[in-house]
């Protein structure tokens, strides 16, 4: 027999007659579940669902969005209704805190930091996972998870134990996300010695750990070291998973990131007896996993092999991201550029990271309004993980009015260079580079790229020919005889270029 999970906290040593018999008279007092508890989390959960489904599409984000929104704010005003352990005063002092710091950081985060943003708030919670895990495992009592025995019982050990450790990979695989997407740790994939064998040992050591923990006959502090080597072992696979990782791929690692989120938040969903944590977590879990598979897909790159952290990567892609001898390449101006793009019939932009940087969307967007006045056809071309985060590019063409119907999928898209007059790259690198398909040295091979070489004439902004892709591979785009390089901020660059077309 087991107690219901909305108990009352044990005052006196779990496993004592009394403790028992108190925990028993408290069960029967509460009597069972509020439905109306249910149906407000059932209720968020629709709101949830319908979110997903807005964020499907550019068109419907906003929508997607509110709803989510609102779903939210059902299940958090369900909870604070309904709490009976702690004190609505410092619940309500938690979520000002916690909503006065979100507020803040909105406002005052800039577009292009907004990938490292969302690893950033990955890594809370992964975190919160950890500790709300630790938290039951100190005083189960709180929790209603103890048995008539006083013993944790075993599913909520089996709960626990996938809280804390997919609550502590999330954590430190989301720090590392951040670090490389923020500039602070370099793109190139670290390749340890020996990082398969080490891998596949700690999360078998895990597994492990989270199997004795369930089947330890004992609670209280002779089970601690299992805890905290399950967290500590967590936390280190987690660094160990993503920092094999090269940074052509992270826009998978946090669509990857994310979905362990979700399932950390679904394991302490279960531990705290929440039906809304629960949906919620499932929701985020599957539709992460389902994201990063998709652009796995999209990439040629294997959904088993990024998920462990590059398992059967080619060590030599480690060392492809060189940048080789300049070669002898053409530099134009403004000038040029728009007196080539009023004669062509249609044009193509091909968005990328650079372009967020400059916050050069809205002066690209008018670039495109001058162009299909003057009868040009022009389509926007957006790679799966152009941008540090699947969608950026998007984000970016969406905020600046880009009409939706205008923005077409590398798949849908691809094939049209061929007939093409002109293809405007702006900021883009990784996504352009034929070394994706020709250099199997390189760490972006076998990623499909857009064929900007078929077209008859290329305008390639860059700030300058010194640096390359975050990947860090040269370009052989930049050196075609139809390519013509535009060297300067990617804002100014198209703002002449609208200036000289007038």
């Amino acid at each position: 027999m087991s107690l219901p999970r909305d108990v009352e906290p044990l005052a006196v040593p779990p496993g004592s007659d009394y403790a028992v018999s108190h925990a028993v008279e408290t069960a029967a007092a509460h009597g069972p579940t509020n439905p109306w508890v249910a149906l407000a989390y059932l209720v968020a959960g629709v709101f949830f669902i319908l979110a997903l489904r807005g964020l499907s599409s550019p068109a419907t984000s906003r929508a997607g969005n509110r709803n989510g929104m609102i779903g939210m704010l059902i299940a958090v005003v369900t909870v604070i209704v309904t709490h009976d352990i702690a004190n609505i005063v410092e619940i309500l002092i938690a979520i000002a805190i916690g909503g006065l710091i979100g507020f803040t950081i909105a406002r005052r985060i800039a577009m292009t930091a907004m990938p490292e943003l969302v690893a950033g708030f990955h890594s809370l919670v992964g975190m919160a996972a950890v500790l709300v895990g630790l938290a039951a495992w100190m005083n189960p009592g709180a929790f209603g998870i103890l048995d008539l025995d006083g013993q944790i019982l075993t599913v909520s050990r089996i709960e626990l134990g996938l809280g804390i450790a997919i609550g502590a990979i999330t954590f430190s695989g989301s720090v590392i996300a951040f670090l490389k997407l923020s500039g602070r740790m370099g793109g190139k994939p670290i390749m340890l010695p020996g990082r398969h064998v080490i891998n596949l040992g700690t999360l078998a050591a895990i597994i492990a750990l989270i199997a004795a923990y369930a089947m330890s006959a004992t609670a209280g502090p002779g089970e601690g070291w299992m805890i905290i080597a399950i967290a500590a072992l967590a936390f280190a696979i987690g660094f160990l998973l993503i920092i094999p990782i090269g940074g052509a791929d992270m826009p998978v690692v946090v669509s990857m990131l994310n979905s362990y989120s979700g399932w950390a938040a679904a394991a302490m969903g279960f531990t705290l007896g929440n039906t809304a944590m629960i949906i919620t977590g499932a929701l985020v879990g599957s539709s992460g996993a389902i994201l990063s598979y998709i652009m796995c897909r999209a990439m040629n790159r294997s959904f088993i092999s990024v998920i462990a952290g590059g398992f059967g990567a080619d060590d030599s892609a480690a060392g492809g991201g060189e940048a080789r001898e300049q070669r002898p390449y053409k530099q134009g101006s403004a000038d040029d550029a728009a007196f080539m793009l009023e004669q062509a019939e249609k044009v193509i932009i091909i968005p990328g990271y650079g372009m967020a940087v400059a916050q050069a969307q809205h002066a690209l967007r008018e670039m495109g309004d001058v162009l299909k006045a003057k009868g040009v056809d022009v389509k926007y071309a957006i790679h799966p993980v152009a941008g540090r985060m699947p969608g950026h590019m998007n984000v970016l063409l969406a905020e600046a009015n880009v009409p939706y119907d205008e923005v077409f999928e590398l798949e849908d898209i691809n094939s049209e260079f061929a007939q093409a007059d002109i293809a405007f790259i702006i900021g883009a690198n990784d996504v352009v580079n034929p070394a994706a398909k020709t250099d199997k040295s390189s760490p972006i091979y076998g990623m499909p790229v857009f064929d900007v070489g078929n077209a008859k004439q290329v305008f390639f902004i860059k700030r300058s020919m010194g640096g390359v892709g975050y990947a860090g591979v040269d370009n052989d785009v930049f050196y075609l005889n139809q390519t013509t390089m535009l060297l300067s901020d990617a804002k100014k660059m198209v703002e002449e270029i609208v200036k000289a077309m007038d």
